[in-house]
């Protein structure tokens, strides 16, 4: 009998503990646990982004690999190069992230290795990834329908899309956040900011986070209150380039960029009058999850993903794809501070069981467990 630990891969994230974005952060907060439950994790890193490259951090195997340092190619690229890699160690299971990686599951089928992977949201449909990079995605997407043992999605949202799709079960697994409150509210005044006195945009300046839409919304709003918006984009960007210009004629707007310290970003969360969510084409949405984490009175674009995260409105409330809309929302929530309070006090309770990282972990832990036939 094989008295071994499991042991797991984990590609298709930057790396660890390299936080950047969802993905990054779901490869910390599950790895670290599984190590706790005595799972050996390798996690795969995007070599050029490290000064610094331990072995090891936290029980946690880190190995090392280069890229096709382009736009499009780089994390492709690597995480090809970390699956022809890991197809010759002697790991139990390969838990991929991204559909973007589906064709890879072939050279795990052909050396037989256990496998899934965590699609993720409607990457096709993004209008960033118009054209050929949008047909891509949805034919990787199929892909990994074909070639991996389990397909993860993180709402019942993407488990309908997949089933009507790609005709594929998959298991519901979402991501996490944990409840956390303001522990030095002095870290916003480096914007001239106080409680209260502003609505919150946390995200990347690309179309389907519908940033540019919020922020014409609340300009025709006249609201007497601030919005700063949290993001930026590592590259040069029309869309990007667009919103800035448009901020920077009026002094109601603050962008303050890529806000990389942890504690000041929840600082940011906790004391906003609301949190504005416009993000369009996902499942369980990280950024919206540390919202109601962190007790933000919450205002998201109406969408299927948004509805089943807010619970129909139990946790936030909604507006349409329009400007319009997101206009009267907002009149709304100004004339009504006391329903934006009761928003705040209850936004919490939506992180119930299976938006806590233990319970994703535990989820985790049974699939892997399940794959090598061990239950």
């Amino acid at each position: 009998m094989n008295t071994n630990p499991p042991s797991i891969a984990l590609i298709g994230t930057r790396g660890y503990p390299y936080v950047y974005s969802g993905y990054e952060t779901f490869a910390k907060e599950l790895s670290e646990r599984l190590v706790e439950k005595g799972i050996k994790v390798t996690i795969y890193c995007h070599k050029n982004l490290f000064e610094h490259r331990p072995k090891q951090i936290k029980g946690i195997h880190l190995v090392y690999l280069p890229a096709i340092e382009t736009k499009i190619l780089s994390q492709l690229s690597h995480s090809l190069f970390a699956f022809l890699h890991a197809c010759w160690q002697p790991y139990d299971v390969v838990l991929a992230v991204n559909s973007a990686n589906g064709p890879f599951g072939l050279l795990t089928r052909l050396f037989r290795k256990k496998t899934m992977i965590n699609v993720d949201g409607l990457e096709w449909m993004r209008p960033k990834w118009q054209g050929l990079g949008s047909k891509y995605f949805y034919w990787s997407s199929k892909q990994a329908t074909r070639f991996f043992d389990l397909i993860i999605n993180d709402s019942l949202e993407m488990q309908r899309v997949y089933k009507k799709e790609f005709q594929t079960d998959s298991k519901v697994i979402a991501y996490g956040a944990e409840p956390r409150y303001s522990q030095n509210p002095s870290l916003i005044e480096k914007w001239g900011l106080q409680p209260n006195s502003y609505y919150l945009i946390v995200g990347r300046l690309i179309p389907d986070n519908n940033s540019d839409l919020i922020l014409e919304g609340f300009l025709q709003s006249l609201s007497d209150k601030k919005l700063v918006i949290v993001g930026d984009v590592p590259f040069q960007d029309a869309f990007a380039k667009k919103i800035k210009a448009r901020s920077q004629t009026t002094d109601r707007v603050i962008m303050t960029g890529y806000v990389n310290e942890a504690e000041t970003l929840a600082e940011l969360y906790h004391h906003c009058y609301a949190y504005l969510h416009g993000h369009e084409f996902g499942g369980t949405n990280p950024t919206m999850l540390k919202a109601m984490a962190y007790g933000c009175a919450i205002l998201a674009l109406k969408t299927p993903f948004n509805d089943e995260m807010l619970a129909d409105g139990s946790f936030g409330d909604f507006f349409n794809k329009s400007i319009d809309s997101v206009s009267e929302k907002i009149k709304d929530f100004d004339l009504h501070p006391k329903r934006v309070t009761d928003l705040k006090n209850h936004s919490r309770s939506g992180i119930s069981k299976k938006y806590t990282w233990d319970h994703v972990c535990d989820q985790y832990m049974d699939a892997i467990y399940g794959l090598m036939g061990i239950r």
